[in-house]
């Protein structure tokens, strides 16, 4: 079994699970794979006791990889996820951040995850992807065009609201008079969609969401689509650049851009424990419906 770490950050609250980590894989002579810039960080530590020949490094992946394992939050995953691309290689992540609701294995539990996910005793989760097009094109959004969470304009320099025109399937919808306006997976609508009041969306739901950010007019609502639909935006407003993010990726774009944005062609596979659903995750980590009157 071939199977790749990432991590962005070091942390000292990380230290015990990536060395949990490396312990177990080498005990199931797996062949390790670390990314290189996470090596470079947690050597420079000198916190993390290996020995040479306990794994390589990487810097690209490709399809001879069976599983790549995140070490961080949620973040982390949308970070991996730009490896990952179109290779089909299943993720999963160890969180050692905050939420974790991408990221599904408690630091208490790495043991028994690794153990089920060598003996198979998991599920798949595929997830929709957003992809992105503009015209003219933009040179920083060509081989990184995708997202798993969200794609997202939103105003920059000012303080003034921007007006995004919209277009579904090539008919006009509606101008939003906002701060910007998030397209969402069923992945992302737990994210900084429902933070904007967007409904969450089941993983398996073929849909998106178009949630505006503080808009102005109180008409206009989160507005669930299919995710067939192709959308079109175009920004205006009183300065001449607004700002696109594809998860936590950020490009700046001139006013005079279209956006094209439609569902991607492929799908990221998320490993999930056999004995987790989302219902469960809902209720775990966002307390969902939680009353303490009940």
């Amino acid at each position: 079994m071939k199977v790749a770490i990432f991590g962005q950050f070091y942390h000292k609250n990380s230290e015990t699970s990536i060395e949990t980590l490396l312990d177990i894989l080498k005990s199931k002579f797996v062949d390790i794979h670390v990314e290189d810039n996470f090596f470079t960080t947690i050597d420079g530590e000198k916190a993390i006791h290996y020995n040479t020949g306990d794994f390589k490094t990487f810097k690209k992946l490709n399809k001879s990889f069976d599983l790549l394992i995140t070490i961080g939050g949620d973040g982390t995953i949308l970070r991996a996820i730009t490896y990952v691309q179109d290779l089909g290689i299943p993720i999963v992540g160890i969180n050692t951040g905050r939420l974790g609701f991408l990221a599904t294995i408690p630091r208490h539990k790495i043991e028994n995850a690794i153990d089920d996910i060598i003996s198979k005793n998991y599920h798949i989760s595929e997830r929709s992807l957003l992809a992105i097009t503009t015209t003219p094109e933009n040179e920083s959004l060509v081989k990184m065009n995708f997202a798993l969470n969200e794609i997202a304009v939103s105003r920059k320099n000012t303080t003034s609201m921007i007006t995004v025109e919209t277009q579904l399937n090539g008919e006009y919808l509606t101008s939003y008079w906002a701060d910007g306006l998030i397209i969402a997976t069923p992945t992302g609508s737990t994210g900084y969609s429902l933070s904007c009041g967007g409904p969450v969306i089941m993983p398996d739901a073929s849909n998106f969401v178009l949630t505006p950010i503080a808009p102005h007019n109180l008409s206009a609502r989160p507005l669930v689509i299919p995710d067939s639909t192709e959308i079109k935006l175009k920004v205006s407003g009183r300065e001449n650049n607004f700002l696109v993010s594809l998860d936590s990726r950020i490009a700046t774009l001139d006013n005079t851009t279209q956006i094209t944005i439609k569902k991607a062609s492929f799908k990221i596979k998320m490993i999930e424990p056999e004995d987790e659903s989302f219902l469960d995750t809902l209720r775990k980590k966002l307390l969902w419906g939680e009353d303490k009157r009940n």
